[in-house]
């Protein structure tokens, strides 16, 4: 049947979100406070770490999760694979690249307590080509993996290899913009909102988290839109 979920909805939002930090904890009592669901993706062999980024004159805490929390912090969401220790995947070779990924794959769903599947690849810039993506695809148990290069379609997308994001989490008045426009679309075919970032970029302002709860108001709650994790929509 076509559509998402039980019945066969047109309309599917998604969030993606990256590096497995502790303000996922803060993002996923956000969303579960709205029924909106969300994959993480989750650098395996940095978990436990405490960490310091410089994001716009400030000082912002990128603390990894601990193992031991995986399960229970993001128990209603999907685990996704970030790669073990966030490398630009474009400058390894084929068997670190594997390795990258498939182990980080295994970890993670013994942590996780499933089989996980979905990816984020890691890094700015370029962090993808068709040579990685064929690696991934043909060697490890990776069956979607997600870009940072944002898409201006809802369709769905034919490489789920390279999929492209349809918005970026810190674009807010375009989140609202496009938001209302899909809040009000009638599609007779299906239509994907999927939207990446990290949790952590709500801290760089006082008023982010504030803005992002109006986004989730905007969409949440509706007949006609299936909310699900990446792997229940991307593979249905």
């Amino acid at each position: 049947m076509a559509g998402f979920g039980e019945k066969g909805l047109m309309k599917a939002i998604t969030f993606s979100f990256d590096d497995g930090i502790t303000q996922d904890i803060r993002m996923i009592e956000l969303m579960n406070k709205y029924g909106i669901k969300s994959t993480f993706n989750i650098n395996s062999a940095l978990l436990g770490r405490r960490g310091i980024l410089q994001r716009e004159g400030k000082r912002i805490s990128h603390y990894k999760l601990h193992p031991e929390d995986v399960q229970s912090v993001y128990d209603g969401h999907e685990i996704a694979v970030h790669t073990l220790t966030h490398p630009n995947l474009t400058t390894l070779d084929k068997n670190e690249i594997i390795r990258q990924v498939e182990d980080d794959r295994l970890r993670l769903s013994e942590l996780a307590g499933y089989e996980v599947i979905g990816m984020a690849y890691p890094c700015g810039g370029v962090n993808n080509d068709d040579r990685v993506a064929d690696i991934i695809r043909n060697n490890t148990g990776v069956r979607y993996s997600r870009t940072i290069t944002l898409s201006e379609s809802l369709d769905r997308q034919s490489n789920l290899f390279r999929f492209d994001p349809y918005e970026y989490v810190l674009n807010f008045d375009r989140l609202m913009q496009k938001g209302e426009k899909f809040v009000s679309m009638k599609p007779d075919k299906e239509k994907i909102f999927y939207v990446w970032g990290h949790a952590y970029e709500m801290d760089y302002r006082p008023d982010n988290w504030m803005k992002l709860e109006e986004f989730f108001k905007l969409i949440a709650g509706k007949d006609d839109i299936f909310y699900g994790t990446n792997k229940e929509i991307l593979l249905a």
